[in-house]
C-alpha cells in the first residue's frame, strides 16, 4: 500500500513539474519573413487592385520580405511594435476592455484607428455575407453556396516529433499543426514549441492578425492547444508565398511600466470603419493561406 501511494505521489509530482510556468509580463522580439516565389512577375506591383492603377493602394505584396516585431505584455495590456520596409506601426491591445488600437506610420503619414471585438465580429459577418453573395452569382464556382462559417470552423490537431531545436536560448520540440478546413481541405504548419513556459493573453508573436483589414494573415488556428509557447512556425500562404516566423529574444523578467501602454494623444484616432472607407469599403486586401 505504501509503495502504491509513493508511486502515485511521485507520478503526480512529475506531472505538476512538467506543466509550463505562466508569465504575466514579458518582452519578446520576433522576426517574420514572407518569401515570394522566384518566378513571380513583379512588373505590376505598383498598380491598383483592378490592375489599372485605380481603386486605391495595392497591399498584395506589402508584407513581402522581413518584418521585425517587439511585443511587450503586462497582465491585460499588450503592445506590439512592427517595423518593415513599408513603415512602422504599433498595435495596442487592452484585453480587459476588448479594444485594439493601431497607429500607422507609412510614407511620412501618421494615422490611428481603433476597433472593439464586437465590431470586428460584425465586420467578419458582413464579409462572410458578401462572399456568400458572390458565390451565388458565380455559376462556375464549385463551392457550396450554403457555406456556414460556424458549422465549418477549422478543426486542428497537433502532432509532436522527437526532433528538438534551440531557439532564443530555449530547447523547443518540433510538431505539426494540422488544420482541416471547409470541404475537408487540409494544410500543415511546422511548429517549434518551448514547453517550459506560457504567456498569459499571448498565444504567439510575429503575425499581423491585429492589423486592420489584414484578416488572418500570418495567423494559425488551434494555438490554444499548445502546452508551452510557440517559438517558430513555417506556413504556406497565397500566391505561392511562404512565411517563416521565429522568436529571437525572450525576456521573462522584464520590469514594465504602465506608461509603456499609453496610446499617443497627438495623433487623431478614428473608428476602424472610417479606415475601411478609405480603401474602398473592403479594407486592405487580405493575405492568409490557400
Amino acid at each position: 500500500m505504501k509503495g502504491t501511494l509513493l508511486a502515485f505521489f511521485t507520478l503526480t509530482s512529475a506531472v505538476c513539474f512538467a506543466q509550463p510556468k505562466v508569465y504575466t509580463q514579458a518582452i519578446i522580439n520576433t522576426t517574420t519573413n514572407v518569401i515570394a516565389p522566384e518566378e513571380e512577375d513583379v512588373q505590376d506591383l505598383g498598380r491598383g487592385q483592378d490592375g489599372g492603377g485605380r481603386g486605391g493602394m495595392n497591399f498584395r505584396n506589402m508584407m513581402d520580405g522581413e518584418t521585425k516585431f517587439v511585443t511587450v505584455l503586462k497582465n491585460d495590456l499588450v503592445k506590439t511594435a512592427i517595423r518593415s520596409e513599408m513603415g512602422k506601426s504599433t498595435i495596442y491591445r487592452d484585453n480587459s476592455k476588448k479594444i485594439t488600437t493601431t497607429i500607422l506610420q507609412m510614407m511620412g503619414n501618421e494615422s490611428g484607428f481603433f476597433v472593439s471585438d464586437e465590431e470586428q465580429v460584425a465586420m467578419q459577418k458582413r464579409r462572410d455575407s458578401m462572399m456568400a453573395e458572390r458565390r451565388k452569382k458565380d455559376t462556375s464556382s464549385k463551392t457550396n453556396n450554403n457555406f456556414d462559417r460556424e458549422k465549418t470552423a477549422p478543426q486542428t490537431e497537433i502532432v509532436y516529433t522527437d526532433e528538438t531545436k534551440k531557439i532564443a536560448g530555449y530547447v523547443c520540440k518540433k510538431g505539426f499543426l494540422i488544420t482541416t478546413r471547409f470541404l475537408g481541405a487540409k494544410d500543415t504548419a511546422n511548429i517549434w514549441v518551448a514547453p517550459d513556459f506560457k504567456i498569459q493573453n499571448l498565444l504567439s508573436t510575429g503575425s499581423i492578425t491585429g492589423m486592420p483589414g489584414m484578416g488572418n494573415m500570418g495567423g494559425l488556428n488551434g494555438l490554444d492547444k499548445i502546452e508551452g509557447f510557440l517559438m517558430r512556425y513555417e506556413m504556406k500562404m497565397r500566391r505561392g508565398r511562404r512565411m517563416e516566423v521565429e522568436v529571437t529574444k525572450v525576456d521573462l523578467d522584464a520590469k514594465i511600466d504602465d506608461k509603456e501602454f499609453e496610446v499617443p494623444t497627438d495623433i487623431e484616432i478614428k473608428p476602424m470603419r472610417e479606415m475601411q472607407n478609405m480603401f474602398g469599403g473592403n479594407g486592405m486586401q487580405r493575405g492568409g493561406r490557400d
